[in-house]
């Protein structure tokens, strides 16, 4: 009798732990929590990281992320993260959560290879403060995206060696994925009748220099920014000599510029997505196959 109540208090004293075992198991058990600030790296860290990664990203559907403000408890879970993936320079309300609660874990995608200088004026002249800086939409050069894949798998590496040889090989397909949409954007934009790329945002400088087209940007780099009366009759001189056919505005941002200026040269104002935030459907490499077919037409290429 004593035996058998000793055995049955060992069942019951086990019991509880058990149950605590499995009550702490979730969906990220066992895997990497990984934060990124916007899309772009989401998309990088859900592809690369896979199953061994658990992703939020910061900057929600229909949100401009150059604007975003962080709410305390996304600022503290910044701190629980295993990895933070940013922007440096992009988004001032991360970059200041990144100094405060996660100066060890941020991944600043900027810092994998120099950027290119961004707003590039029509005229000489010194440019508003706003509008000068290196450009950190580098995600538009699939080329160059793939680079920053290559170095997300190593960093991940570093935090989990066991799965090194997995975050490569996912990097590897993008990177071939990233490859073809690559040679697709420069078949399709390699005869073209115009190459003049007239956008309300200076976003699309990488797109612009990989593919041989020519960025005129009515803004610099702050999306939201009112040009210049001095900019925007050089923009419209231009669209004029040139006969610009389409005037290009972010989803993100109001067009009335855009808009005002297609009026105003006789063309269409047309979205180009510059990807800054989640597409309404489907995903990266669906979104700039969109933007291929877009710029197709703007254009008129053959």
């Amino acid at each position: 009798m004593r035996t058998s109540s000793l055995a049955g208090l060992a069942l019951l004293l086990t019991l509880p732990l058990t149950a605590c075992g499995a009550e702490s198991a979730g969906p990220s058990d066992g895997r990497l929590s990984v934060t990124a600030a916007l899309y772009p790296y989401e998309f990088l860290a859900e592809r690369v990281g896979g199953d061994d990664v658990d992703v939020t990203g910061l900057t929600t559907p229909g949100t401009e992320p150059h604007d975003l403000e962080l709410t305390p408890r996304q600022v503290a879970g910044l701190g629980t993260s295993d990895l933070v993936v940013f922007a440096a320079g992009f988004q001032p309300a991360v970059d200041d959560a990144v100094e405060q609660e996660a100066p060890d874990t941020g991944f600043d995608v900027n810092a994998v290879s120099p950027l290119a200088d961004g707003y590039v004026p029509l005229e000489d002249g010194e440019l508003a403060p706003d509008e000068k800086g290196a450009d950190p939409h580098v995600w538009l050069d699939p080329i160059r995206y793939a680079g920053i894949a290559t170095a997300l798998a190593d960093r991940l590496s570093e935090l989990r060696p066991e799965s090194a040889s997995a975050f490569a090989e996912r990097a590897r397909v993008l990177g071939e994925e990233l490859a073809g949409l690559d040679r697709e954007l420069a078949a399709g934009l390699a005869d073209c009748t115009r190459r003049e790329v007239v956008t309300s945002h200076n976003a699309f400088g990488y797109l612009a220099d990989r593919y041989d087209l020519e960025q005129v940007a009515v803004t610099g780099l702050t999306p939201d920014a009112e040009p210049t009366p001095r900019r925007l009759a050089e923009v419209q001189a231009l669209a004029e000599a040139r006969g610009v056919t389409t005037i290009f505005f972010e989803e993100l941002v109001s067009p009335r510029t855009a808009q005002s200026l297609a009026r105003d040269v006789g063309a269409k104002a047309v979205v180009l997505s510059p990807l800054e935030g989640p597409p309404e459907t489907g995903d990266y490499l669906s979104a700039m196959r969109t933007n291929l077919a877009t710029l197709r037409t703007a254009l008129d290429c053959r």
